[in-house]
């Protein structure tokens, strides 16, 4: 691969509709003693070290080689290292710049839109908190290398593939930044968890017995779990039996109280109330409402 790879692009209309697309992307290696940054961008991409910068969309920005100093209004001056990712936020002050001794390599991927502005919104990444380490994957780097092709070659509705690829990328890091090391334990530990779980629909779950049994303390599980999958173990279990109580309603004759026995619910008022928080309707009119729509 070059040294040097940057696009910067002319966004359509049609492009800013599809809800995310990407702005400008770039791999650059940085020679130790280099000044840096060069002056070789469009002037609104453009910054210096004494004025720092603010843009108008975000950008990810992964060092695979040396080792530099990263600095916005948010946070302050923060080493960074090989591996390290960090995030520029639409209308934050940053500046950064690699060490002068070591130079670095940087790939980065500037993006914007409404898809784009929800995961600031709902709070998958933070501005107080934009750097994520340990990212130097394959994954990682894979999909930084089919966003360079993809740009290079400009094939056909190659700005809705790429604004694709960079979503997986983006979600890539939300799982290195919530599991770090530790992924591949999360994997194994909530997929045990979660068969479990299934093979005892129709009965209650002592959770800390299930820890046991997985190795570890329930208070370790419960986290690991809802790291995991966004509820604590109980809840998941509870919306299992919620998702099989739905097929026992359409595709059975059941009456409701028999279902709520078979899935272990203490009594049909609790399943009843429990279904119609989950679902925003009673489990009769549930039924009723799917097969009549089912008919139509």
């Amino acid at each position: 691969m070059k040294n040097t790879f940057r696009k910067y692009l002319i966004v359509l209309e049609q492009d800013k509709k599809w809800g995310f697309y990407i702005n400008n992307l770039g791999r650059t290696v940085i020679e130790k003693h280099k000044n840096y940054p060069s002056i070789d961008h469009p002037d609104n991409y453009i910054f210096t070290w004494d004025k720092g910068r603010i843009l108008n969309e975000f950008h990810v920005v992964l060092i695979t080689k040396g080792e530099g100093v990263f600095e916005s209004k948010e946070t302050g001056k923060i080493k960074v290292s090989d591996g390290d990712v960090f995030l520029l936020f639409p209308g934050v002050w940053h500046r950064y710049k690699p060490k002068k001794g070591t130079g670095w390599t940087e790939r980065w991927v500037g993006f914007s839109g409404d898809i784009a502005n929800q995961f600031l919104t709902n709070g998958f990444f933070n501005s107080n908190k934009p750097i994520i380490t340990k990212c130097n994957k394959p994954n990682v780097l894979n999909y930084f290398n089919s966003l360079f092709k993809l740009f290079d070659e400009e094939s056909f509705g190659f700005q809705r593939i790429a604004s694709g690829i960079c979503i997986q990328l983006m979600a890539e890091l939300v799982n290195i930044k919530n599991g770090g090391n530790n992924i591949e334990n999360l994997n194994s530990m909530t997929l045990l968890a979660k068969r479990m779980m299934y093979e005892n629909i129709s009965r209650p779950l002592d959770m800390i017995t299930m820890a046991s049994k997985l190795g570890v303390s329930y208070s370790k599980f419960r986290l690991d779990f809802k790291k995991q999958t966004g509820v604590s173990p109980l809840q998941y279990h509870l919306l299992l039996k919620v998702e099989k109580s739905k097929e026992l309603l359409l595709n059975t004759n059941k009456p409701q109280k028999e279902i709520a026995f078979e899935l272990g619910f203490e009594s049909d008022y609790y399943f009843n109330r429990l279904f119609k928080r989950k679902t925003g309707l009673a489990p009769g009119k549930f039924r009723n409402l799917s097969k009549t729509s089912l008919k139509k």
